[in-house]
């Protein structure tokens, strides 16, 4: 009996945003028993997990086809072909041409079909067709992440992404703003803006228009869209066109993701980041001055190499400096082929020692940012596991929720841990439009 594809995703959103695309190109070419492997190559702990992934999925559908893609594949191709357990790797940009999944054309030939990724120049062409395709079931009709941009130009040391994905190439707004119309059509209450270094978007357009220009075009277009955000962004390149959309716009939802990694001066050199701690402060500062709700994630690294404890101290501290309630944090991970992985490293135990010292401080500052809600009322846009989105990214909890895709008006009357809880409001509210006054 034929099963039908199954696709198996590590590491970041964009993979995941990926993997229904080639989840819809699968189903439309009629490929049946073959699992897809999405893999990650930040770390070589996500290489051994993808390999690990691979090894599982052959061993729990043995008679299906095992094809390899996503980051890992394109980095090092001939590893994962030479494993046993896998008939076929394609590459990031075959995993976007829906001629890939045709069953013959996947499934037969050459078992490594990698291309050059540095040559690629084009935009991602699952977006071209105008977003005409309903995405799949693992994005509910509460959000969407649209991928607008991919590939990174910037090298900092401990990163090989922009070995797995490319320069830097933007989605021209126009295509963005017709994929974001049909995503409202299937009734999406919220979009995010995604990429690998989502704020370079348009430096490869005519004209380099900013990110800003994006989001501003997108939310004049588009009125119909209730909640517009922007995933992981770097904290060096917010231009003037998007403070004054995320201070502004009241559908412009409170919150930044930021790509801080560090929050000491002599780390983020050594990173080749490009902003420095009090960088990042200032912005911080300044957004919050002119839009008070505004609130914070950020991905901070524990133990990257040369770090020390005044160094280590720096970081942890800028989490409530800036008020971080959504922290990802990353025990320092060397990867190979990245100027970092041959500086000196830090102790293994010392790494896994900081990591619980930032995500205590992380857990802390979220515990005080819901605990200072209570009493608020806001809107909540309700998702599948029946917990609300608040604007500012938090999360809570009401007894009798409304059905996945509603946004309701709730009060905040307590804190249960990750997430705030309350009650729904007696009036349904509709969320406020236009700017902010």
């Amino acid at each position: 009996m034929s099963k039908k594809t199954e696709i198996v995703t590590l590491g970041c959103r964009l993979n995941a945003y990926e993997s229904d695309v080639m989840r819809g190109n699968a189903r439309d070419a009629g490929l049946e028993n073959t699992v897809i492997i999405n893999t990650c190559a930040v770390t070589n702990e996500a290489v051994r997990g993808s390999r690990y992934a691979v090894r599982k999925a052959k061993k729990d559908n043995p008679e299906a086809s095992i094809v390899v893609t996503g980051c890992a594949a394109q980095i090092d191709p001939k590893a994962f072909a030479d494993m046993p357990e896998v008939d076929h790797v394609i590459g990031n940009a075959e995993k976007m041409l829906a001629a890939s999944f045709e069953p013959d054309t996947l499934l037969g030939g050459e078992p490594i079909k990698v291309n050059d990724i540095m040559a690629v120049r084009e935009t991602a062409p699952q977006l071209i067709s105008g977003g005409n395709r309903e995405l799949t079931k693992s994005q509910n009709r509460t959000r969407a992440f649209l991928q607008v941009q991919n590939g990174c130009d910037h090298r900092c040391t401990f990163c090989i992404i922009p070995y797995g994905r490319g320069q830097a190439r933007s989605t021209p707004a126009g295509e963005v703003v017709a994929h974001v119309k049909s995503l409202v059509a299937q009734g999406y209450k919220e979009v995010v803006l995604t990429g690998v270094d989502l704020s370079s978007w348009g430096g490869d357009l005519p004209g380099q228009p900013p990110l800003g220009d994006l989001v501003r075009r997108v939310l004049k277009l588009v009125p119909d869209l209730p909640r517009l955000r922007l995933s992981s962004i770097d904290p060096a390149e917010i231009d003037p066109a998007l403070f004054e959309a995320l201070t502004t716009e009241a559908r412009m939802k409170p919150y930044l993701h930021l790509s801080l990694q560090a929050g000491d001066n002599m780390i983020l050199k050594r990173m080749k980041r490009r902003h420095s701690r009090e960088d990042a402060i200032e912005l911080c500062t300044k957004l919050r001055a002119a839009r008070p709700e505004f609130t914070f994630g950020a991905d901070i690294i524990a133990g990257f190499p040369t770090e020390d404890d005044v160094m280590f101290e720096n970081s942890k501290n800028i989490i409530s400096e800036i008020g971080i309630p959504w922290l990802h944090v990353f025990p320092y991970s060397a990867r190979e082929g990245t100027p970092a992985a041959k500086m000196p490293p830090v102790d293994g135990k010392t790494i896994k020692a900081r990591a619980k010292l930032l995500r205590q401080e992380g857990i802390a500052v979220k515990t005080a940012h819901l605990t200072a809600r209570i009493g608020d009322k806001d809107i909540a846009l309700f998702e599948e596991t029946g917990l609300g989105r608040l604007p500012d990214f938090s999360l809570i909890k009401v007894d009798n929720p409304p059905k996945a895709g509603s946004l309701a008006e709730v009060e905040i009357t307590g804190v249960d841990g990750e997430h705030a809880t309350g009650a729904l409001a007696q009036e349904p509210h509709s969320e406020r439009q236009g700017r902010i006054n």
